[in-house]
């Protein structure tokens, strides 16, 4: 069951590879990252289709941004960011990278604050379901 759902997910993202945003498997499952393989979050206190991380909150976790002339597809989709510029999305809700990330694939943000996740693509959840904290993050982050 498994297998299938991370191939379905794999056939879903295939048609917004090209912004750059793929499920790749970890030892906790699939998780979505970008073409370089950096670690896409979430944050509980955004909206959907709106950002509320910026200034000091965007320094340590900084906004996937879209290029130009960016198009939307699937769950894929793009918000206005304040003060200009698109940042990508899943399901509307604003996708982040972690600062604290030192390396690709790391994961190190995830749980931070209790309102920072990374985003599963597969491994029995749904697409953009948090995953529950690890506790492997600082609560300085917390925003």
């Amino acid at each position: 069951m498994k297998r299938t759902l991370f191939t379905l997910a794999i056939a879903a993202l295939s048609a917004i590879g090209s912004a750059g945003v793929f499920a790749q498997t970890t030892d906790t499952g699939g998780l979505l990252r970008d073409k370089a393989g950096k670690t896409l979050y979430l944050f509980d206190k955004d909206v959907a289709g709106e950002s509320r991380c910026f200034d000091n909150c965007a320094a340590v976790w900084p906004p996937f941004m879209a290029a130009d002339g960016a198009q939307a597809a699937g769950k894929l989709t793009l918000v206005a960011r304040k003060g200009g510029g698109q940042q990508w999305a899943w399901g509307g809700m604003p996708l982040y990278y972690f600062a604290g990330d030192a390396k690709v694939g790391d994961t190190s943000g995830d749980g931070s604050g209790g309102v920072w996740h990374v985003i599963k693509a597969a491994g029995g959840d749904k697409p953009g379901e948090k995953r529950a904290a690890t506790g492997n993050a600082a609560d300085p982050y917390k925003y």
